[in-house]
C-alpha cells in the first residue's frame, strides 16, 4: 500500500487531505474540544473520522460538513458513526452555518482544515461567530502564528487582526508531519478561537475594517500614510492618534477599528 493511502482511502491532493493518525495527539485534540451535549457540536472535514469517532463517543450527536463523496458514503456506513452523525455534503465555504443552530444551544466547531482553504473558511466562520461558543482547527503551524501574532512582527497581518477583531486565540499544541498520513511537508498546529460574547473594540461595520485591513496590507513595506493615503488625511490620522509613519504591522486591531469606523462615518455623511 502506498504511504498516501490509509483504510482503504487514497488521500486527493486536490482536497488537501492529510489523515491525522497519532493517538497520544488526537486525545489531546479531543480534550481540547471538550465535546459535550450543551452545544451543537460540528466538525468540518471529518475524513476518516480520526477525531469523529472519540468525539461522537462522549456525545448524542455530531453534524459533519464533508465535501468528498467518498468520505461521506464511508460515514454514512460505518458501524458506530452512522446513528451518531448528521452529515452536510457539500463545501463547508459555501455552507450556511446557521442552519444546524438549535434553540438554547451555541455550537462548538472543530476540523483539520485543508490548508489551502484554511484562511478563507475562518473568514467565512466568522461570520456566524455569535453563534458559535468556541473553535478548535488544525492549521500549519504557520497560520496558528499568523492568527496569534502580536503587532510589530512578521507574522501579523489582515489575518491577525480579522481574527482578534472577533476571538480570543490561543495556540493549544504543536503537531509535527509524522502525526499524519501522507505527512505533510509543514508542522501543524492547533489553534483554539473563543468568539467574544462583547467584542472589545466593535466596528461600525466589519466589511469596511475588512477593506482597511486589504489596503493597509497590500503593501507592508511602505508606511500607513503610504498605504491608506486615498483613504484618510494626516489630520484624521492625527486625530484618531494613530502614527501614520508606522508599518501596517505595526497597528493594534483597536486603531484598525478606529479607523475603519472614522471611514464609516466618512461614508455616511457623504
Amino acid at each position: 500500500m502506498s504511504n498516501k493511502v490509509h483504510l482503504g482511502h487514497t488521500a486527493r491532493k486536490r482536497f488537501g487531505q492529510n489523515f491525522l493518525t497519532n493517538d497520544t495527539i488526537i486525545s489531546r485534540i479531543v480534550g481540547a474540544i471538550a465535546p459535550d451535549n450543551d452545544h451543537v457540536m460540528v466538525e468540518i472535514g471529518p475524513g476518516l473520522g480520526a477525531i469523529t469517532e472519540p468525539v461522537a463517543e462522549s456525545i448524542d450527536n455530531l453534524c459533519v460538513v464533508e465535501l468528498d463523496r467518498d468520505l461521506v458514503e464511508r460515514l454514512q456506513s460505518h458501524p458506530f458513526l452512522k446513528d451518531k452523525l448528521t452529515i452536510h455534503q457539500g463545501d463547508a465555504l459555501q455552507f450556511d452555518f446557521r442552519q444546524l443552530k438549535q434553540a438554547g444551544k451555541k455550537m462548538k466547531v472543530f476540523g483539520n482544515l485543508p490548508y489551502n482553504i484554511s484562511t478563507p473558511l475562518m473568514f467565512h466562520l466568522f461570520e456566524f461567530a455569535e453563534e458559535i461558543e468556541t473553535m478548535h482547527f488544525m492549521l500549519q503551524k504557520e497560520v496558528v502564528l499568523r492568527l496569534s501574532a502580536s503587532p510589530g512582527t512578521k507574522a501579523y497581518g489582515k489575518l491577525t487582526v480579522m481574527a482578534q477583531y472577533y476571538c480570543q486565540v490561543v495556540p493549544v499544541l504543536e503537531v509535527p508531519p509524522s502525526a499524519f498520513t501522507p505527512a505533510p511537508k509543514v508542522d501543524s498546529a492547533v489553534v483554539r478561537l473563543l468568539p467574544f460574547d462583547t467584542k472589545p473594540f466593535p466596528c461600525e461595520d466589519v466589511n469596511v475594517l475588512r477593506h482597511v485591513c486589504t489596503t493597509a496590507f497590500n503593501m507592508r513595506r511602505k508606511t500607513l500614510r503610504n498605504n491608506l493615503k486615498t483613504i484618510f488625511t494626516d489630520e484624521e490620522f492625527s486625530q484618531l492618534n494613530v502614527d501614520s509613519t508606522l508599518r501596517p504591522e505595526q497597528i493594534t486591531v483597536e486603531q484598525y477599528v478606529a479607523l475603519a469606523n472614522l471611514l464609516c462615518q466618512k461614508q455616511a455623511q457623504e
